[in-house]
């Protein structure tokens, strides 16, 4: 049977999208569990996230935050029963002019920074992503869980509100 191309009478002209950005900043979502490949995934998650949002110059300083601060969750799950039973939750936010990297576990404390010696191969990890970011710091979460969220924020120069497309 011969292929056939029918053809369509136009119809009423589609409405034009808004040209503005959208009301609510873009936010991306990642969930991870406590295992040795975590922060690989994350890295290349928020490189296509960034490259999404048209943010692809903050990219080597986000995926190494998002790298070291992962890593610092995968490994410090290392001490809890159960392999793999910690959830990480890698979010990203733009707003502002600022991109906001937050790594929420399930693990009780504050992060602690190493004071690694020259020739120690980690401990590096959140003095590094401390040393990246504009902003860094940490909270815990609130209410009965337990756990904490670690962020780092990294500014976005000439980029607030035009680097999102829906």
């Amino acid at each position: 049977m011969p292929a056939r191309t029918a053809s369509r009478a136009p119809g009423p002209p589609c409405p034009s999208l808004p040209r503005s950005a959208p009301s609510r900043p873009p936010r991306a979502f990642l969930d991870l569990g406590a295992v040795l490949t975590a922060p690989g995934c994350a890295r290349a998650w928020t490189r296509q996230i960034l490259w999404e949002w048209r943010l692809t110059r903050l990219a080597d300083n986000a995926e190494a935050i998002v790298s070291e601060l992962v890593a610092n969750s995968v490994n410090a799950s290392q001490a809890l029963p159960g392999p793999g039973s910690l959830a990480i939750r890698l979010i990203l936010t733009l707003e502002r002019g600022e991109l906001a990297i937050l790594v929420r576990d399930d693990l009780p404390g504050a992060p602690r920074r190493g004071n690694p010696g020259a020739d120690d191969e980690s401990g590096r990890g959140l003095l590094l992503a401390e040393a990246l970011s504009d902003r860094f710091g940490w909270y815990p979460l609130d209410g009965d869980a337990r756990g904490k969220v670690v962020w780092a924020a990294l500014k976005a120069p000439g980029e607030a509100g035009a680097c999102f497309i829906p």
